[in-house]
């Protein structure tokens, strides 16, 4: 294992824990120049942490539990900027973001009854709907007014990410990191 990029993918993901009270600080402290600066940085790094973790294979449980929580917590903080910044957004959207907080509600739910502690699957859907999350809130801060289109876009794989891991939690009998995905997870399941 590369030590030096082990300890730079832990680097990456403990400053984006470190981040997200920070975050939340200029949230409160309605400083949304250096917030939305400070969030685009927030998702390079989750993007450069996760992509040397795989390019290197200094992959581990511990990291996989520590990106997932430091990845809700970026997007929580975020949302909470929509909250305070554009509620009348959120007035407008409040089906598909009530949809999506009830999905993550319950995938969170099910872990933790089934597997006492939170998931870290890392799905390829849930890649895929990250990059376009990450992508539409950093236009909600950086253009005028929200791009409703890739909102939608987001939201749908975001809805089919959740539902991809709460068949996931459902069909794993055992806590799993870093599965590919619940194609992948029915294909080992035949070959054994």
């Amino acid at each position: 294992m590369n030590t030096k990029v082990y300890r730079l993918v832990n680097i990456l993901t403990y400053y984006r824990l470190a981040a997200a009270p920070l975050l939340l600080w200029l949230l409160i402290d309605e400083q949304p120049g250096l917030f939305k600066w400070l969030l685009a940085f927030s998702f390079l790094t989750d993007a450069i942490d996760g992509f040397l973790a795989r390019k290197f294979k200094v992959t581990s449980v511990l990291g996989a539990r520590l990106d997932s929580v430091a990845d809700d917590l970026t997007i929580a903080v975020a949302i909470l900027g929509i909250v305070l910044y554009r509620p009348d957004f959120l007035r407008t959207e409040w089906v598909l973001v009530a949809v999506i907080v009830f999905l993550y509600i319950t995938q969170n739910s099910l872990a933790l009854i089934r597997y006492r502690k939170l998931t870290s699957f890392h799905t390829y859907t849930a890649k895929i709907a990250a990059v376009f999350q990450a992508g539409f809130l950093l236009l909600f801060y950086f253009s005028p007014g929200p791009m409703e289109s890739v909102f939608y876009f987001a939201a749908a794989l975001t809805i089919a990410d959740l539902a991809e891991e709460i068949a996931l939690t459902l069909l794993l009998p055992t806590w799993e990191a870093d599965v590919k995905g619940l194609f992948w997870m029915l294909k080992r399941k035949q070959r054994v």
